[in-house]
């Protein structure tokens, strides 16, 4: 089941994530602009955290001097000279309480302030994709899965959001500590802080190393699960033709190719960011030690006293673990990076060209201006340059006929009614609707003057009556009503358990696939458009219901400019014209009378279809 993915090399099973390197710098670069509304926010919880560390790195020493006191009262104990002196004691065990409460009130604000910058940020960028999503033409949706996109929305901006309020704050926080832990050690004994510094280069190094490595493998871990996204979604959407065409193996053997990439590259990853913290472990125990041994022979020597040894312990101690924390955020960052640029790809993707400021209107106090004149002119069309699907194609439709344009798979019967709509924009000639370009409207009122019926019925979850309120928002109900028993489906709405109020199912599986076309044949009836386009409205559905059908067609066409594709010619026979398409170009035109008379290619697709049915039968 080959699809096309984003930033692949090839299709279907063969297809592989590229793993080249990604922007770093620009990307942070972007994400610290993006963080600029919330700067005051962030830099007093910045600040926040910062007062709470400083206060922290106090403790030990305070720790230290409560191990001295006790050590030195024990001696005048032994040596009959005094003893303990718990009053002094009490007083530095409730300087270290205030000391921690406060530390860690600082450290609740400054969790609250992050976590609510953090959210902020996720609310902010799913918000944008969502608007960014409108803007995008559909030739970005033909490259690109709906998983890919998906997963920007969820995978990415949770790994962003959840990373961003630990990752910042924790490189800062620990570049304090580190500053702190140096001044109290330095403090105490410069001799055992030069000791605890020869193994920092060494750590760095390991740091470095290991992250430069594993850059590629997180950015190419986000890419694989969008991919793996992507497939799942697929697949779960087609599970019916999946199982229908026995495809679960090839759907299974595409899966564990996708999902060898992504453990290849998500066990790369993590491998080499767990490698740090050992590393790093390691290369501290053997300051550490080093530390211990000097320590005593100064204690002895009586540079320093007993309590300030566990003291320069414990910050020796802590010393590494900072930089192991600097490390690990060093991999969140390069997460965090990744998961951005994607989302910033995504937002930066050209957008449909934009509306031309001084639009022609399309209604003056709520009644329509245009009439439904269409003309085609020398319309030329291709999804990718090299490769046109429409040659230099002219027609010219007088308001309220009826178009026919039939043709063989891929003659281009779709893309010329896409092209109307502006889903895509020409390579060249011009598109006019009363004389005026469509490009001359905005969007939103071109497509106003539109309505689709297609092959495919989409509904959404929800009831019937706010499905077909989607033709016009402002509907009453009784203008939806109206609308139903127009387009003959009123009758069938009310048989249903609950009537208009029935909640239709996310797959709309509660109902027939003939139901869901008249509900959106209703659905055109309440938008009231000017223009019809009936892309294959019958095709999937029974003789009697077909005929149901084409009953709400026929009333939805009149007085109205209707293009009409359809591979059963024996539905069009009445159409005003019939445009007859092969490989992108007008091979035949006429009336269904006309078109048999000349015995050309019309006749041959209508003679094989009547012998088709005549084999069936």
């Amino acid at each position: 089941m080959p699809k096309t993915k984003s930033k692949k090399t090839g299709h279907g099973p063969m297809a592989r994530t590229t793993e080249k390197s990604k922007d770093f710098k620009g990307t942070m670069k972007k994400l610290i602009k993006y963080l600029a509304p919330y700067k005051f926010t962030f830099l007093f919880g910045i600040i926040a955290a910062v007062v709470s560390v400083i206060i922290s790195v106090i403790g030990p020493k305070i720790i230290g001097n409560l191990i001295t006191e006790v050590a030195e009262g024990y001696m005048r104990k032994v040596q009959g000279t005094g003893g303990i002196d718990f009053d002094n004691i009490f007083k530095i065990v409730k300087t270290l309480l205030y000391i921690y409460l406060l530390s860690t009130a600082f450290e609740y604000i400054q969790g609250f302030l992050m976590s609510g910058v953090s959210n902020k940020i996720g609310y902010k960028m799913r918000k944008e994709l969502n608007l960014k999503i409108d803007k995008l033409p559909l030739s970005y949706f033909d490259k690109t899965t709906h998983g890919d996109v998906l997963s920007r929305f969820t995978n990415d901006i949770d790994t962003l959001t959840q990373s961003l309020n630990q990752t910042l704050t924790s490189i800062i926080t620990n570049i304090v500590k580190i500053a702190g832990f140096l001044t109290m050690m330095i403090y105490i004994s410069w001799k055992m802080t030069l000791m605890a510094l020869i193994v920092v280069p060494l750590s760095l190094f390991v740091v470095l190393f290991v992250v430069k490595r594993s850059q590629k493998y997180f950015k190419a871990q986000q890419d694989n699960l969008g991919t793996v996204n992507g497939h799942i979604e697929e697949m779960y959407a087609a599970n019916l033709i999946v199982k229908a065409f026995n495809g679960e193996k090839q759907s299974m053997d595409e899966f564990n190719t996708y999902n060898d990439a992504l453990y290849g590259s998500a066990w790369k990853s993590q491998f080499l960011s767990g490698m740090m913290q050992p590393l790093t472990t390691l290369i501290g125990n053997l300051g550490y030690v080093g530390v211990c041994i000097l320590g005593g022979y100064l204690a002895i020597h009586g540079e320093i006293k007993v309590g300030d040894i566990q003291s320069f312990i414990t910050y020796t101690r802590n010393f590494t673990q900072p930089i192991n924390q600097i490390s690990q955020s060093m991999n969140m960052l390069q997460s965090t990076a990744a998961a951005a640029e994607r989302v910033f790809e995504f937002l930066e993707e050209k957008e449909e060209e934009k509306d031309i400021e001084e639009s022609i209107p399309v209604s003056y106090q709520g009644k329509p201006l245009i009439r439904g004149q269409v003309i085609f002119e020398n319309v030329c069309f291709g999804y990718t340059p090299d490769k046109m699907v429409i040659n230099d194609f002219s027609m010219y439709v007088k308001a309220g006929q009826t178009i026919a344009i039939v043709g063989p798979t891929g003659a281009g019967k779709t893309t010329i009614v896409k092209l109307l709509m502006r889903f895509y924009e020409l390579n060249s000639g011009g598109i006019y609707i009363d004389g005026h370009n469509i490009n001359t409207f905005t969007r939103k009122d071109l497509r106003s003057l539109v309505g689709m019926v297609l092959q495919d019925a989409w509904l959404f979850e929800g009831t019937v009556m706010e499905n077909l309120r989607f033709g016009r928002m402002d509907a009453t109900d009784e203008e939806i009503k109206a609308a139903a028993k127009a387009a003959h489906v009123n009758h069938f709405i009310e048989t249903l358990e609950h009537g208009y109020d029935t909640m239709l199912n996310d797959d709309n599986s509660n109902i027939s696939q003939g139901q869901r076309q008249l509900l959106t044949i209703a659905r055109a009836f309440l938008a009231d458009p000017q223009i019809l386009i009936l892309d294959e409205a019958t095709s999937s559905v029974d003789t009697r219901t077909e005929i149901l059908i084409q009953k709400g067609m026929d009333e939805l066409m009149k007085n109205r400019t209707s293009f009409v594709i359809a591979h059963r010619l024996s539905t069009i026979r009445d159409a005003d014209s019939i445009i007859v398409m092969n490989k992108g170009d007008i091979v035949e035109v006429g009336n269904h009378e006309t078109l048999i008379a000349k015995n050309g290619f019309y006749t041959n697709l209508y003679n094989s279809q009547f012998e088709n049915r005549q084999e069936e039968e």
